[in-house]
Order: structure tokens, then sequence, then C-alpha cells
């Protein structure tokens, strides 16, 4: 007789096939794992510009890695070559000693970078000025901590700042300075186009993952590390107790460059002068501590950090385009530290 065989059962020939298909898959799943390649962690740093540049990536093949690190961090070299006023002999210090002199060519990328800064320049109403160099001299910021300076010296300093004076002219390539003793100082955008370059190079080598900081101060996330899909995690510090943290912020594809009165600052006669200059009197900018701005690009988030600090909470409000976010920390007690709505 023959007997009924019960699905699900030990003695069902299906069960037994399921068994065998589960052993199977599970052996490929385990296969599959044990070939996935490990990641990798790779972090390089080079000096260039007054500023150190870091490279943090992860990916599968170290010698791609090393690769990419090693051009990004080649391209902050090349640029201290084009862009260093610390550098007698680099493309923008030849411009400051001879552009009063003659119109004189330059290089199609510093052409166009001083043709970006003119319109930093000019949208922020000159509260981010390229033609700032005579100023960061007499307050002793270039090279230095900072002295105060006697009021006829910042008068005569003043007589040579101004982005009015720089001329640019797209059919010849040219600049020229329409007076001399005009300086052109690369510390309020540098940071920011270096870092932007080297993202650009990464990004051309296949890092899809990966952190660049020009001294902290301007950052870019490549899409986002490992376990953490929402993006980089990076702090903005508490300007009067930098151990502390006031707020965190989450980059993906996105930088933030960050502009304190903490950063390089001295005492004289009971007062803090800082290196944040508003060009347009003088000085430095009083009532904001650091402004920190979250950019597509880091070129523009370090750009506008600083007429967001010169020209205050109020005008960085109505100034604010829809993809900036903006984190202000002012001088007074009320509220000190906050994002712009």
């Amino acid at each position: 007789m023959r007997k009924n065989l019960v699905p699900g059962t030990k003695n069902s020939p299906k069960l037994k096939q399921t068994v065998v298909v589960l052993f199977l898959l599970a052996g490929l799943a385990y296969g599959a794992w044990a070939d996935q390649p490990e990641l990798l962690r790779l972090e390089k740093s080079a000096d260039a510009m007054g500023s150190t540049y870091t490279v943090e990536l992860y990916g599968y093949d170290r010698v791609k890695m090393e690769a990419a690190a090693d051009a990004a961090l080649d391209e902050a070299r090349r640029l201290d070559q084009l862009l260093s006023n610390y550098k007698a002999d680099s493309e923008w210090s030849q411009v400051n000693q001879h552009a009063a002199e003659r119109p004189m060519k330059i290089s199609p990328e510093l052409f166009q970078l001083f043709s970006a800064c003119l319109d930093y320049s000019r949208q922020s109403e000159g509260a981010f000025d390229i033609a700032v160099g005579p100023l960061m001299k007499v307050w002793g910021f270039y090279k230095g901590t900072g002295h105060l300076p006697h009021r006829p010296e910042i008068e005569a300093a003043m007589a040579h700042v101004g982005y009015r004076h720089v001329h640019l002219d797209a059919a010849s390539g040219s600049v020229w300075f329409d007076r001399p003793g005009v300086e052109l100082d690369p510390g309020g955008i540098g940071k920011g186009y270096a870092v932007d370059r080297m993202v650009d190079i990464l990004k051309r080598n296949g890092v899809n993952a990966a952190l660049v900081a020009g001294s902290a101060s301007s950052v870019y996330g490549i899409g986002a590390p490992p376990g953490h899909p929402e993006g980089w995690a990076v702090d903005i510090r508490d300007p009067w107790q930098r151990s502390r943290t006031v707020a965190e912020v989450l980059l993906k594809d996105m930088s933030m460059s960050t502009s304190g009165s903490y950063e390089k600052f001295f005492r004289a006669e009971g007062r803090v002068y800082a290196h944040i200059m508003d060009p347009r009197t003088g000085y430095p900018a009083q009532g904001t501590v650091s402004v920190s701005v979250v950019a597509p690009r880091t070129i523009d988030s370090e750009a506008w950090a600083k007429p967001y600090f010169v020209n205050g909470r109020q005008w960085a409000e109505r100034h604010k385009p829809r993809d900036f976010r903006i984190y202000f920390c002012q001088d007074r007690t009320d509220q000190p530290c906050a994002w712009l709505q």
C-alpha cells in the first residue's frame, strides 16, 4: 500500500530539496561575503599657502586611494605657487609688485579668480575686498599676530585699499591697478578655492567618500562616510570655549567655512582687535565673534563668511541665498549663537 507523503514532514522530498537549496544559497552568500574587499581608510596632509590641507578618504584599492590623495595634495602645492602672497615669485605676488606699473597678462586661471573676487567685492558692498592687503600689513596681520597702528598709518593705508582700483581686461587677459601701493590679499578666498580644486581632482580619480579640509576652517564633504549615509559630521566650536561644540553640521556634497575673531587677534588699550577687517572703515569688524557658512562650493562659503561677519546678522538675513545655511555667534548674551532662519 502506498503511503501518503505530507509536505513539510521529514519524509517529504520537497523538504529535502528546500534544505539543499538553502545550504547552497548560504554557501553562495558566504562566498560573496568572503570575496568582498576590505573597506580602507586613508588620511594625508600637506602644508601650502600658510595652511595645512588634509584629505580623509575611503575606498577598496589602496594604490588608487594613495594616487588620488597625492594628486589632490599636489594641487594644493601648485596653487601655493600661483596664489601665495608670501612667495615673491608667485603669480599673485608678481601682480602685486608690477600691476601698478603696467597692465600684466596673467594666466586664465588667475584671471577667472580675480574676476570672481571682484564680483564678491561688489555684491558684499565692499565688506569683502580683495584689495585689503595694505590694511592687513598696517595692522600687523600679514605674517604676524597684529598690533595697534596709529590713525595716520591707517589713513595712509586706506588710500591704497579698494577693489575699484583693480581693473581686468578680458580681451587681453590682463590686470592693472590705477594707483601704486594697491595689494591684493588671497586670505579671504585662497583656502576655499584650493579645497574645491582638490575635491574636483578626487572626484575625477573615482573617490566618492572623502573629507577635504583647509586648516579646519574650510571643509568639503564628498558623499558620506561608511555607516553614516546622512553625511560627514563636522563640529562648529564654541568661540568662547573651543573645547565645546555648539552645533554639528552634516556635509554631503557640501562645504562649510568658518570665520572667527578667535583665529588671530591681539589686545590693546583694553580692547580685542581681530584680523577680520572692515575694508570700508580701516578697522577690525566688531559685534560678531564667528560665522559659519554652509554652501555647495567652498569658494563661496569662505568668501561669504567675511562679509556676513563684517556686515552683521541682519544684513546676512537679507542677503542669504536659498541654498546657504549660516550659523552666527554674536558678541551678546541674550542670543549669542544661532542658525539664521
